[in-house]
């Protein structure tokens, strides 16, 4: 029986496996090399007993999961949600491996997080739960070894606590271990912006492939954090019309395209984007079946599923999150004729400026904000390529294609790295 018939569609452990097993089975991998790829390198489980503000003790659950380090030190996020559990930090530690792999970058793939609500911890609770949980992980961390950088429920804040915490421990100041701090500490100019960009880049070259011009095309985003805002302002710039984004609570529709600054004041002040007095309330999941020409699904995984996946209007699908359409939803979207920029490419550039983050701060030097965005761009653009070309040479998806790509460069260097024994 198939694995993911057991523990269910929305396994982000086993979609990811399926996808991996696909492009293994398309390059014909040796079958020890397929074992080693597809097992993580470490895993760690670890409690994070922490002193709460009104005195009490309370012990979090903290994992780091380092899948590959064939091509380089682990890169991944840090995440603080409820929900965490370990097989979805695998899963996102091996998209990690394979994302840095499809653009390219010296980076194997790790992925981080404590079980916890953010948003029931101060300030000062917080800094004591990344601290603690870093100081138990340290022995796995390091410049040359494993960089954390933020993901869901952690920021620039948390990095510099990491970043600290961990200088503090080998006695010297290491900005290069965490990406993603602020530019006061080693961070990178462009960074905050660099996923959303990237999402920018892949549209614009998925609409060429296509033949369409980005004027008047219609666009709807679903998740208002630091991906999808900077997704939808940078459509819009490129001339393209945003009629819809969402966020956790709902969303907002207007045909006739949506004043996205108004919008921004709007969520400042009332930090949801619900209620927007510029078009009419839409939900989550009426947003991801809106007749649009592109759909950015940028808040979360498993959203567009074989539940939903038949209902889909959008011709493109431009993935922001990590792993927002599930292994099942695939057959039913290439059916339909739906052209996928799957999160591998599309969601590549923060992590691609997270790399060059570890680089400035490994030299000590600091580009421009200018700099950063034209080495963006030559890398997303030439790493689309290399997918679509992949897709056209095997008649395959894009998704696979970029699997089968990111795959057969991690196999190579650890089949010419050796085992060691």
């Amino acid at each position: 029986m198939n694995p993911e018939q057991v523990l269910g569609e929305e396994n982000p452990f086993e979609a990811m496996h399926a996808r991996f097993d696909l492009a293994a089975q398309k390059l014909g991998l040796d079958p020890g090399l397929y074992r080693v790829l597809r097992t993580p390198d470490r895993e760690m489980t670890v409690a994070v007993p922490v002193l709460r503000d009104d005195g009490s003790v309370e012990v979090y659950t903290g994992y780091r999961v380092q899948h590959s380090t064939a091509r380089g030190p682990a890169k991944g996020g840090v995440r603080y949600a409820p929900n965490v559990n370990l097989d979805e930090v695998r899963a996102l530690a091996a998209w990690m491996t394979w994302k840095c792999a499809v653009v390219n970058v010296p980076f194997g793939g790790g992925k981080g997080g404590v079980v916890c609500d953010p948003t029931k911890l101060s300030v000062s609770e917080m800094e004591r739960v990344t601290r603690r949980y870093i100081a138990a992980i340290m022995d796995i961390l390091g410049p040359d070894r494993d960089v954390p950088a933020p993901d869901m429920g952690t920021d620039g804040q948390v990095m510099a606590w990491i970043a600290d915490t961990y200088s503090m421990h080998v006695r010297s100041w290491q900005p290069a271990i965490t990406t993603g701090k602020p530019i006061e500490l080693g961070g990178s100019a462009g960074r905050v912006e660099a996923t959303g960009r990237g999402v920018m880049l892949s549209t614009r070259e998925a609409l060429k492939v296509l033949g369409i011009q980005p004027n008047g095309v219609t666009a709807a985003v679903q998740g208002y954090g630091n991906v999808g805002q900077v997704s939808a302002m940078m459509l819009d710039r490129l001339g393209m019309k945003v009629v819809a984004v969402s966020d956790i609570r709902g969303g907002v529709h207007n045909a006739r395209g949506l004043d996205l600054k108004a919008l921004k004041s709007h969520f400042q002040k009332t930090r949801t984007v619900e209620g927007f007095p510029g078009g009419e309330p839409v939900s989550n999941a009426q947003l991801l079946e809106l007749g649009v020409d592109v759909l950015v699904p940028a808040a979360t995984e498993n959203v567009i599923t074989s539940k939903n996946a038949a209902n889909i209007k959008a011709r493109v699908i431009v993935e922001g999150a990590n792993g927002p359409v599930t292994a099942r939803a695939d057959k039913i979207l290439d059916e339909k004729g739906i052209y996928v920029i799957p999160d591998i490419l599309a969601n590549a550039g923060g992590v691609t400026v997270s790399y060059f983050e570890w680089v400035q701060d490994r030299m000590g030097m600091f580009w421009t904000e200018d700099e950063v965005n034209t080495r963006l761009e030559h890398i997303m653009v030439n790493s689309f390529r290399d997918v679509t070309d992949m897709a056209k040479r095997f008649e395959v998806s894009n998704r696979l294609a970029a699997y089968m790509l990111a795959v057969d460069r991690v196999g190579k260097v650890t089949k010419m790295r050796g085992l060691y024994a």
